[in-house]
């Protein structure tokens, strides 16, 4: 498209950019110049929801060079699986530990999470019309469990798992509790946690309110912060 024709949200999203040169580039030029020549040292590793009304930075107002933010479909943690395939979010939190040795790993998720809709849809036996959005999804499935499976370990019914349509909420916390388990499957994810140089953290934002809940440590329930 040429460059007279820009759509407005094109020309929105340049004009932000202006904005962040003439406030870090122009006003505050040796705080970017420090980040240039001497690199980042985020202290935080935020693994977020790719949902555009989540955005880690803006709802923790950080600034360049404090967080170190991987995206993606529900903010979900694979468990670690070195098979030579392609491994975004596993890549993200390798270079983040082993690399840039953060202390901290956030596992950020949110109310109304179109992935964890999904997730609920593909274990409630729905079918999904998609190449990658439901075996990515999968990866928290086991956070269901709890809700669908009965003490013995067989299906409740239909009905009993058609109910967490009406509260996702409660299975985007308990995929927020699994994406944390997921991390100390990580070798070095691990190792660090043990020795205590490393902490995990599990956050879910609620979009309607504006509250933060996180995991005590001590109880694995979400509690508000």
């Amino acid at each position: 498209m040429p460059h007279t024709e820009q759509s407005q949200p094109i020309r929105q999203l340049l004009a932000g950019i202006k904005g962040f040169r003439a406030r870090y580039y122009e006003r505050r030029p040796d705080s970017m110049r420090q980040l240039v020549t001497e690199g980042q040292h985020p202290e935080i590793l935020m693994i977020g929801c790719s949902d555009s009304r989540v955005d880690p930075a803006l709802l923790t107002q950080a600034e360049p060079g404090e967080l170190f933010v991987v995206r993606n479909v529900a903010n979900l943690v694979p468990p670690y699986q070195p098979d030579g395939s392609y491994h975004g979010t596993s890549a993200a939190i390798e270079y983040a530990v082993r690399v840039l040795g953060v202390s901290h790993v956030i596992v950020l998720g949110h109310a109304q999470c179109g992935g964890i809709q999904g997730l609920i849809r593909l274990r409630t036996g729905q079918k999904t019309d998609d190449d990658f959005v439901s075996p990515w999804v999968s990866i928290a499935g086991s956070a269901l469990d709890p809700y669908i499976n009965g003490a013995d370990g067989t299906e409740r019914s239909q009905a009993d798992a058609e109910r967490l349509q009406q509260q996702p909420d409660v299975v985007e916390r308990a995929a927020v509790r699994t994406s944390v388990d997921n991390l100390m499957t990580f070798p070095f994810v691990r190792e660090r946690v043990e020795a205590g140089t490393l902490s995990l953290h599990g956050w879910w934002f609620d979009l309607e309110d504006g509250e933060l809940w996180a995991i005590d440590p001590k109880t694995r329930l979400f509690e508000p912060v």
